[in-house]
């Protein structure tokens, strides 16, 4: 065996990942410190033990903080995979301790959230419902590496083309193009057929700079030999559309499941516009490789059945 698989295997204790994966989310020994409920030359001595261990230095210290080294942050992934685990089976045991069901975290985007995940937690909780679910929203760049880590067991939401990669699976579940919403009130609610200028004109709340989305909703208004508006605001979060959206008059773009859905509920307003961009399907992502749990896999059964039902 290895120096380094005899650290990996037998020598580090949870007290060790602890730290490391403190220290790398505050990248300051003080700080570290006051979050594990330690001094600072306890954080200093550990990660010294630590780097003895391995024979090599894992974070760089200076006077504005710490820094992983290349082994460093290969450890710290190492650490937040075990401790996910650990956390993983310590909630497990407690479930079944206080008679639930087991525990399984999701990680969604807003496309998925209303209807689909919603849906089919529903039909979960019919089946077991003590069963807990925990939802973490947010898009692919923050979810994917804590899919990877362990720290979630499911993605659930668009399956952007560019992160496809051998280590995850991925499964489609159904089409869902955009729709342009407004506020029930905002005056395009009334044209029989609004244009693209009309949207050009208006308030708007466009997804990131960065998103996929904002070059094809931008290449719409290109098209149709107009800018982009020019009055907006960038965000992809739902309730940043839904606020700007009643404050401003603005409009803005989801998914047409979750545009009916909140239709239906006098919270939006589905303009009469087609929104003809391309987009990958809503479906689901999880570790290639990786076993699932018995609730994980009968929440993977009810977003099957939902998804066969949508958009």
């Amino acid at each position: 065996m290895s120096k380094i698989d005899r650290v990996l295997r037998s020598n580090l204790k949870l007290r060790h990942l602890q730290m490391l994966v403190a220290l790398d989310q505050f990248r300051h020994l003080g700080r570290a410190a006051e979050f594990l409920s330690v001094t600072q030359p306890a954080v200093s001595k550990t990660l010294a033990e630590i780097e003895n261990m391995f024979g090599l230095p894992l974070f760089e210290r200076s006077t504005r903080g710490t820094e992983p080294t290349a082994a460093g942050a290969s450890v710290v992934r190492f650490a937040r995979s075990v401790l996910a685990g650990y956390e993983r089976t310590r909630d497990e045991i407690a479930a079944e301790a206080s008679g639930a069901s087991g525990r399984t975290s999701v990680g969604a985007m807003v496309a998925a959230t209303p209807v689909l995940l919603s849906r089919a937690v529903e039909r979960l909780k019919a089946r077991s419902s003590r069963t807990t679910v925990l939802i973490d929203e947010g898009d692919l760049t923050r979810l994917l590496p804590r899919l990877r880590l362990g720290e979630l067991d499911l993605f659930v939401g668009r399956l952007e083309p560019a992160y496809a990669s051998p280590d995850l699976e991925t499964e489609p579940l159904y089409e869902d193009p955009m729709a342009a919403v407004v506020h029930p009130a905002h005056p395009l609610v009334k044209k029989r057929r609004p244009t693209w200028a009309d949207i050009a004109a208006q308030p708007c709340v466009m997804p990131p700079p960065w998103a996929s989305l904002r070059v094809k909703l931008e290449q719409q208004f290109f098209a149709h030999g107009l800018h982009p508006p020019a009055d907006i605001i960038e965000s992809a979060a739902f309730l940043s559309q839904i606020t700007f959206m009643h404050q401003r008059g603005a409009v803005a773009f989801m998914a047409g499941t979750v545009a009916r859905h909140y239709a239906q509920r006098g919270v939006v307003a589905a303009l009469k516009l087609p929104v003809p961009v391309g987009l990958p399907p809503v479906g689901l992502i999880t570790l290639r490789g990786q076993a699932m749990t018995p609730v994980t896999g009968l929440l993977v059964e009810c977003l099957r059945e939902v998804g066969k039902g949508l958009p």
